[in-house]
């Protein structure tokens, strides 16, 4: 049976909303208390315009963030596990957060625009308040809040293209997640190369929400030639790359993964000069070592429908980890999945399964990330 999600006060609009409802969304999910596209009606043309051409996203709801003042850069080094020395203006990293248990609770990509200022463009949850709260316990000079930014992305292999017609020459050469502040027909932004897909692409943050449907009526018209047309961050993609999920793969309020589990043990800097939030619970947990692992499955049977729920991963009628999300891959033209497996399962067992509905049960097998 339909049914309609109520645009209410509670949840906010993004400045490319209006421009989205007329452009056909058909769906809408709620991220960091925004609405935030789901589909446009067609979920396979959008998944091969991302493949092949470039796709346009509504990402406002992936809010920035900001540090500001003499103690900005004291601040940022505190909340990630990752050592930040030799970071320059202008370049972005990819910085995991963590509580003092060590756990995962949030992922953002780190913007350094100064010493004194900073933007987390973050995942679906309220770092804004974590951080200022944790400002304020250490007595630091800073300022924390969201700022009036609010990206558009531009995914795909002509997404180059396009950001040349739009900005230049010299788009092409930035680095991947370096950014510029720079402005397109008065509009003013911040163009970073950076983007939640492998296909490649540009984010456009948005500095004034007054001006999201002029902005993206600019990037359609420029995008005409190379089969541009609006999307979302693409869960089919998403899982063939590998990318990680915070929310469908790691959540506090669900089921809480440390860096070590994830993958991110790389970024996990516990040698530093400086200390970081949960650096002794992470050295804890590494020294004890990791009791379950992030892996790719194969699942037998039917193109399953996409699920973001977790599904219990059983063995022999006992759960040994969790499938975090299942989707059908066109490119391998097989059912994939992520999961967090137990470390007691070896990588060749063969009688894992899943519960996708009370009467369709899955075989799955293991294999490794990246699919793609």
């Amino acid at each position: 049976m339909p049914f309609e999600i109520h645009v209410g006060p509670n949840i906010r609009k993004s400045p490319y909303f209006d421009a989205t409802v007329a452009d056909g969304v058909r769906s809408f999910s709620v991220y960091n208390h925004m609405y935030i596209p789901g589909n446009f009606g067609d979920p396979e043309a959008e998944y091969r315009r991302l493949l092949h051409a470039v796709a346009m996203w509504d990402v406002g709801a992936q809010r920035q963030v900001e540090v500001t003042g003499p103690d900005a850069e004291r601040l940022v080094r505190y909340l990630t596990t990752r050592g930040l020395s030799g970071t320059r203006a202008g370049q972005g990293r990819y910085v995991p957060l963590c509580n003092h248990d060590g756990v995962l609770v949030n992922d953002p990509v780190l913007l350094k625009f100064s010493e004194t200022r900073y933007w987390l463009s973050i995942a679906d949850s309220d770092i804004a308040l974590w951080a200022d709260a944790i400002a304020r316990e250490r007595g630091l000079d800073v300022r924390v809040f969201e700022s009036d930014a609010s990206p558009m992305a531009i995914q795909g292999p002509k997404a180059r293209d396009l950001a040349r017609d739009l900005f230049g020459d010299w788009a092409l050469e930035l680095k991947y997640f370096w950014f510029r502040e720079t402005a397109l027909d008065g509009i003013p932004l911040v163009l970073a190369r950076s983007g939640w897909s492998k296909q490649g692409g540009f984010e456009l943050y948005l500095l004034d929400a007054t001006r999201g449907t002029e902005l993206w009526e600019a990037v359609k018209r420029a995008g005409r030639p190379y089969d541009i047309g609006p999307g979302a961050p693409n869960d089919q993609e998403r899982l063939e790359s590998g990318l990680i999920s915070y929310g469908a793969e790691a959540r506090y309020q669900n089921f809480p993964a440390n860096p070590f589990e994830l993958g991110l043990g790389s970024m996990v800097h516990l040698d530093r000069a400086d200390d970081f939030v949960g650096r002794s619970a992470l050295r804890r947990i590494r020294d004890e070592g990791i009791r379950r692992r992030r892996v790719g499955l194969f699942i037998d049977g039917d193109p399953v429908a996409p699920n973001g729920h977790p599904l219990d991963l059983t063995l022999a009628g006992e759960v040994v980890g969790v499938v975090c999300e299942v989707a059908h891959s066109p490119r391998l033209a097989r059912s994939i999945g992520i999961a967090l497996l137990g470390n007691q399962v070896a990588d060749d067992e063969t009688e894992l399964s899943i519960r996708l509905a009370p009467t369709d049960e899955r075989r799955v097998t293991i294999t490794s990330l990246p699919f793609i």
